[in-house]
């Protein structure tokens, strides 16, 4: 499923124009991004979590020249799917 078709899905299962559910869709985007930005945490329960985990620094190898690199610490964005999430998918 890509954006247009999410924006679909929104606009018949709520009942309101594709312009509003576009909306609605880029703004939950934007709370999402402005969150993790700021390095919080975005809990839907019954769905399951965003956030941000902290990578520490560590030695990686160059796979074209074997070399060895210094790879920094950094964040990165994490999705962790809820209980109830995980058992509707292994269905």
């Amino acid at each position: 499923m890509n954006k247009a078709e999410l924006i679909e899905h929104v606009a018949t299962k709520a009942k309101i124009t594709k312009k509003a559910a576009a909306a609605a869709v880029d703004a939950f985007v934007d709370a999402v991004k402005t969150t993790l930005k700021k390095g919080g945490e975005l809990r839907l329960v019954g769905f399951g979590t965003f956030g941000v985990k902290k990578r520490k620094a560590r030695k990686g190898r160059n796979p074209r020249t074997g070399e060895t690199i210094k790879i920094p610490a950094q964040k990165v964005p994490f999705f962790r799917p809820s209980s109830e999430l995980r058992r509707l998918v292994k269905k």
